[in-house]
């Protein structure tokens, strides 16, 4: 017996540690995949950071550069008076939340003013400087005169001659850019060239400095970070403060635009619960199949013992099933948690999704809105103009369409507001042809830039289904984005959707692509033709799109064109009030 029991125990010991090594590579595994999901959503989020920053900077210099050549200010030059050109930097400063503006001459001398207070070392200013030498001058300084982080641009002017004759100094509060995005996540700040944290959304880490060779930045109390390379990923390890997470993904993106260096850190909580979780699971999966490996060994012993001790072996037996059902329904309530845990993931990869899309759209989306701008600058020029040579008339048509550009871009930023939110949305009454419209203005840039032929002809009244308006509103536009990537090398280039708004509305989207290598496949997730981890997607689309399209009652297809090309079929339910009763 003493031998039997050796055995045994050696046999359990054994096992447990297969259960420990193999739960140890479920968990590094686990947490590899969820790091690699996180650095996904971090980059889009880094990304948007960056380029609202660098957005705000650019609109604040082109605000300089246009405000420079303003005839009030030319004209003072010629000894005009100063008073309406204080005005004009006075109005000019107030309507873009600009921290100082400052017309002064070749010298340096100051000619007019948005207010009393003039930058430091004006004419020793490195922007001024290069202000000087006929470009656009940039720096940002701590300024002591204004109390406050400052970015200055100069913009210069020429006489007749083509000479530089002076420069419209603009200062912008990086207090203000802040002040939408400070505290969220995740933690993002902004290194300049000399290794100084001048722009975060923590603002505890301002000023800090990254020493040379360091990781990044040095505290107060005169400690770097730690790091640890887990697979392709850098994790540091950290205790900046409550609101900086202690081990996170560090992500960086070079500026060259601005002369900074863009960096976040990412909490790793996630990735590490979810791999928690896995190994978890297959712990409780292999210690209940070695219990019922153990339990059938005891039964067959217990069966070959004398009927004298039989009762004595039921009993023992009882005791064991009841261990057995308890550890059955932990493991049930562990699966049920772990299932919890799924659909939280599955939700930020939806909203990933829509700000990988979102990042994919941004340089047209901007160029939809900058070029409105630009015009709406000009209208309002010549209508001007028009209303100095008393022709009313010629002005009001410069005013409506001044007017028409403004309502465009309201249309574009509204949908882009709805897309990219990042809320609960209740089911209800959906009108499909404006979501599929919303889309097309959304996916817009993207199909001019790809120079896709667009054929949409939408019915004239509202054809009413049941869903939610955001989620339709990514389906549509992961589709339609799909279908211009498809196109790229194609000889043809066309896009057709349809509408057929039966008692179940059915819409079509066609392309003239090379159409779907695996149709089997085109919904599995990470499944792509294009490059994996690439700028193109993450391969992600049409499977978070397959599961709204499912999760609202509806179907959705892909297949290939008799004549060629990819063809995608969303089935939706016609909405009726019982529907909305019921929900």
């Amino acid at each position: 017996m003493s031998s039997k029991s050796s055995s045994l125990r050696g046999l359990a010991a054994l096992y447990i540690a297969c259960i420990a090594a193999v739960s140890a590579g479920v968990w590094h595994t686990g947490f590899r995949q969820g790091l690699d999901q996180i650095a996904r959503r971090g980059e889009a989020g880094l990304s948007l950071a960056a380029d609202r920053l660098t957005a705000q900077l650019q609109h604040h210099a082109e605000v300089a550069v246009l405000t420079a050549d303003h005839p009030a200010l030319a004209a003072l030059h010629d000894g005009g008076d100063r008073a309406p050109a204080d005005a004009l930097l006075l109005d000019v400063a107030d309507k873009t939340s600009a921290l100082t503006m400052h017309y002064v001459d070749a010298s340096g001398r100051v000619l007019a003013a948005s207010g009393p207070r003039t930058p430091e070392a004006l004419g020793d200013s490195a922007y001024f400087r290069r202000a000087m030498q006929g470009a656009l001058g940039s720096a940002h300084v701590v300024s002591e005169t204004f109390g406050v982080r400052a970015w200055f641009f100069a913009a210069p002017t020429f006489d007749a001659a083509g000479k530089v004759r002076g420069a419209l100094i603009l200062g912008v509060d990086i207090d203000r850019l802040e002040e939408n995005w400070r505290g969220d996540r995740p933690a993002i700040y902004f290194v300049d060239g000399d290794g100084r944290v001048f722009i975060s959304n923590r603002s505890e880490l301002l000023y800090w400095r990254q020493p040379p060779g360091a990781l990044g930045p040095e505290t107060p109390a005169g400690e770097t970070p730690r790091a640890v390379q887990v697979g392709a990923h850098e994790v540091w390890w950290l205790d900046w403060s409550p609101y900086v997470p202690r081990r996170a993904l560090h992500l960086s993106q070079d500026l060259p635009v601005i002369g900074m260096r863009a960096e976040a850190l990412i909490d790793t909580s996630p990735a590490l619960r979810l791999a928690l979780w896995q190994a978890a699971a297959v712990a409780a999966l292999m210690a209940t199949f070695g219990a019922l490996l153990f339990l059938a060994g005891a039964r067959r012993r217990a069966l070959a013992q004398a009927n004298a001790r039989l009762e004595s072996r039921v009993t023992a037996r009882t005791a064991q099933l009841s261990q057995t059902n308890t550890a059955l329904r932990h493991e049930v309530r562990e699966r049920q948690e772990a299932e919890a845990a799924l659909k939280r993931a599955q939700a930020d990869l939806v909203q990933a999704g829509k700000l990988s899309a979102l990042g994919q759209m941004s340089a047209g989306i901007s160029h939809e809105l900058n070029q409105p701008l630009m015009a709406i600058q000009h209208y309002a020029e010549n209508a001007q103009a028009f209303l100095d040579r008393d022709r009313p008339a010629t002005a009001r048509e410069n005013l409506g369409r001044i007017a028409a550009m403004a309502r465009r871009m309201a249309r574009i930023i509204k949908n882009l507001r709805a897309f990219a939110r990042n809320e609960s949305e209740p089911m209800g009454k959906v009108d499909i042809v404006a979501v599929i419209d919303s889309a097309i203005e959304l996916a817009e840039p993207r199909l001019r830039q790809g120079a896709v032929t667009l054929d949409w002809q939408p019915p004239p009244a509202p054809v009413w289904v049941w869903g939610g308006e955001v989620r339709l509103g990514q389906v549509f536009v992961n589709l339609i984005s799909n279908a211009a990537d498809a196109m790229e090398d194609a000889p043809r280039r066309a896009l057709t959707i349809t509408l057929d708004a039966g008692t179940r509305p059915v819409v079509t989207v066609a392309d003239t692509g090379p159409g779907i290598a695996d149709p089997d496949r085109i919904f599995d997730p990470f499944y792509s033709t294009k490059q994996v981890g690439g700028p193109d997607g993450m391969g992600l689309g049409l499977s978070i799109s397959y599961g709204l399209v499912q999760s609202f009652g509806g179907t959705i297809r892909g297949s290939n064109a008799p004549g060629g090309g990819a063809v995608f079929t969303v089935e939706l339910d016609q909405w009726r009030e019982a529907q909305e009763a019921a929900a």
